[in-house]
């Protein structure tokens, strides 16, 4: 079979997890390509849903709360506290999740 060459860039760090990935299944990274390549044109399309991720529910909790913190600061609800280190920011942060 005559087959073609094409140049792609890839980062170092996907290239190696892919090609550790691909191990497992026998496959080079070439392969593995062509396996996606084939797939895709028999699903005339990419052979995987392609869109944004959907944060989970406790992402989406902690969107909202974040939102709200940031309403409250802006309306002037409320006020920063100020802090002369960091080690009194963790201890208050702290305490506030010990009363929850």
């Amino acid at each position: 079979m005559k087959t073609s060459n094409y140049n792609i860039r890839i980062d170092p760090v996907i290239k190696t997890k892919a090609e550790k990935t691909f191990a497992a299944f026998g496959l080079n990274l070439s392969e593995a390509i062509n396996v996606f390549l084939h797939k895709a044109i028999m699903e005339h399309g990419f052979p995987f849903d392609v869109r944004e991720p959907k944060p989970n529910v406790e992402l989406r909790m902690a969107m909202e709360e974040t939102e709200q913190i940031l309403k409250e600061y802006t309306e002037g609800m409320r006020k920063p506290k100020p802090f002369t280190n960091a080690h009194d920011m963790i201890q208050e942060i702290l305490s506030e999740e010990d009363e929850v």
